[in-house]
């Protein structure tokens, strides 16, 4: 796979990084860092945006040295507030990934896409979905996320975190079976069970054959994927137990 099979363009992805990293980091500004965060028990919001600053600051790190790196900036220096924190790591990666070509080479941990379009696509995702952590655990009206995005968000969890990343971890479903799921236009199945764990686009019949079928508003899919979104904030058709085996399958995938 390569860039262009992300649902939206690759300049998008790069603008949308920055768009969503500077919401975030005034939502840190302006949150009690003490609050609990509803999605990640035993998290506070200052918790939640160290480990986005952080991450921000390896992926740079992995780009810059091609490979996974034992060691980078995972605090604030002294004095240094959360939110700069954020704001410098945002820049710092902001930069390396502008400064090369979506399609140049880049060591990732998915072979289908070994590229610097990878990091793109997954930093939007990884920042989208922590500042729906700051604005829950702020106890703020949460944005909803934009279609185009939603849909590539869909479109990560299930091929990459559920066909790809549970594989990884040697992790299956107990009960074979497919869910179906279908925002926006478009469609995807996942099949899980102890001898299989895969997903892929398809056909809006294909999706409508799985043994449930998940629909809702592509944001609604998307925060459900990921855990931040309850089961009754999206319509299941079907008997509920492979839709539900599939959220908690994410969650030991995304963990």
């Amino acid at each position: 796979m390569s860039p262009e099979h992300a649902l939206v363009d690759q300049g998008r992805l790069l603008t949308a990084l920055e768009s969503e990293g500077e919401v975030l980091v005034e939502a840190v500004r302006a949150a009690p860092l003490e609050a609990p965060v509803p999605a990640c028990p035993g998290w506070s919001l200052g918790e939640v945006a160290r480990h986005v600053g952080s991450r921000y600051r390896m992926v740079r790190r992995r780009l810059v040295e091609g490979r996974s790196p034992d060691e980078w900036q995972r605090d604030p220096e002294p004095g240094q507030s959360l939110a700069r924190y954020l704001e410098t790591g945002l820049a710092e990666l902001l930069g390396e990934l502008a400064a090369h070509d979506p399609a140049e080479p880049a060591d990732t941990w998915w072979p289908a896409d070994p590229t610097y379009g990878f990091w793109r696509r997954r930093m939007v995702h990884e920042t989208v979905v922590h500042r729906v952590d700051v604005e829950q655990a702020a106890g703020v009206e949460e944005r909803e996320v934009s279609e185009d995005l939603a849909l590539d968000g869909v479109d990560e969890a299930l091929i990459l975190w559920f066909g790809q990343k549970l594989p990884l971890l040697g992790l299956t479903g107990t009960k074979a079976g497919s869910v179906g799921v279908k925002a926006g236009g478009h469609s995807w199945i996942a099949r899980a069970g102890p001898e299989t764990t895969e997903a892929w686009r398809c056909s809006a019949a294909e999706a409508e054959e799985a043994d449930d079928v998940v629909t809702a508003e592509p944001w609604r899919i998307y925060l459900w994927l990921w855990g931040r979104a309850s089961l009754t904030s999206v319509t299941v058709r079907g008997v509920h137990d492979q839709a539900a085996q599939l959220w908690a399958l994410l969650r030991l995938a995304t963990r």
